[in-house]
């Protein structure tokens, strides 16, 4: 299951239009920030969750009774509702702003995070992902301390257009260190930018082998490892696997917009159990390899091939199955891979370019929407 993404949101002066005396207490005063709605939508379709986190200064006192406040907010939450946009919860301080507000004995007023608690201690928040819209500064502190990212909705900062186009086109990456008492590795992926690869194992064959998911993958790869090659080089390779596919899984995220399959030209399509997928079928000199690759979270590694030597340039070639069989249990892979040749080199190489092939179709961004009919990948 994909971990949470919340968009909390303030209410006066981010959804609806502040008035002069800041406080939205008739209907006559209601009225809704421009682009709200459509960025809304947009933030939804890319799997936020909302929750509301409102100051409402005395509300339920003589001077904001609480009839006064309800019938123009339940209007609000109506007209969204409408759209399709729907809070899951609504956190709202009802203390003046000389009090301190307490509830379990931490301040609840914003910029204190006393009514949000629960989502720090709720281990399927990302946080990391989240972030909070407001009007004040305030917010901005807010989204501080509970650790996610702030946006100011005023004049020469944000606009609800460039909020959404921020958090739906984030950059995709991730850093990755793996450290074990056999290697050190360090993994940096950035899936929307191009650049030459950057590798050093210790292991001259792999190294170029690894350039070639980065080359082929269309993506920004660097992987440093310090592995006990003293013993052989199985550690070295299995882990520089393994951090790899973390930090694939990280940069992808809940995998929204994403083509998940890895439909490339030229192609022809395979059935697995778990449905059709696409097979990139690449050519080098004498060898042919063939890697249908699905983006599912499930790790499933299926291989059909064999090397006519035992090692190639100091790798042995037991390890190139091994690589891509570690590579699909932490990036949460399907990968059906297929090799026929004669000169081991190649076909080893053509290996790592058909999976890199694949990989490239299936990373690409496809619309807003998740190609999954559960709900996650």
């Amino acid at each position: 299951m994909s971990a949470r993404k919340i968009l909390f949101v303030d209410r006066d002066g981010t959804l609806i239009a502040e008035p002069p005396d800041e406080q939205i207490d008739s209907f006559e005063k209601l009225r809704l920030i421009d682009g709200a709605i459509p960025a809304l939508l947009r933030l939804r379709e890319a799997g936020f969750e909302f929750v509301l986190v409102s100051n409402q200064d005395g509300l339920g006192t003589e001077r904001f009774p609480q009839s006064r406040f309800d019938g123009p907010h339940r209007l609000l939450l109506q007209i969204l509702a409408s759209a399709g946009i729907v809070f899951v919860e609504q956190l709202i301080d009802v203390s003046f702003p000389h009090e301190l507000a307490m509830r379990d004995g931490v301040p609840t007023r914003k910029p204190g995070i006393g009514m949000a608690l629960h989502y720090l201690r709720d281990r399927s928040v990302d946080l990391g992902r989240s972030a909070m819209v407001g009007d004040r500064q305030s917010d901005l502190k807010f989204a501080r301390n509970l650790g996610v990212a702030g946006f100011l909705l005023a004049e020469g900062c944000d606009d609800w257009n460039s909020i959404a186009d921020a958090l739906c086109s984030g950059a995709r990456s991730a850093r990755v260190e793996r450290v074990t008492g056999e290697t050190r590795v360090r993994v940096a992926i950035d899936l929307d930018r191009v650049g030459e690869p950057v590798i050093a194992t210790g292991l001259g064959f792999f190294d170029h082998m690894l350039e070639q998911l980065g080359k082929h993958g269309g993506f920004a790869l660097t992987v440093t490892c310090a592995g006990d090659l003293h013993i052989d080089e199985h550690h070295t390779v299995e882990d520089c696997a393994l951090a790899i596919g973390q930090a694939l899984r990280q940069a992808l995220g809940d995998k929204r917009a994403i083509a998940r399959y890895g439909f490339a030209p030229p192609r022809r399509v395979e059935t697995n159990e778990h449905g059709p997928c696409a097979a990139v079928v690449l050519p080098m000199d004498d060898a042919l390899a063939e890697a249908a690759l699905d983006l599912s979270g499930r790790a499933y590694f299926v291989f059909d091939g064999g090397f006519p030597r035992a090692e190639v340039g100091g790798l042995a070639t037991e390890l190139v199955p091994h690589f891509f069989r570690s590579l699909c249990d932490a990036g949460g892979i399907n990968l059906h891979l297929k090799v026929r040749g004669d000169n081991t080199h190649h076909m080893v190489e053509a290996c790592f370019k058909a999976v890199a092939r694949a990989l490239r179709a299936a990373i690409v961004r496809d619309g807003s929407g998740l190609a999954s009919t559960k709900g996650s990948l």
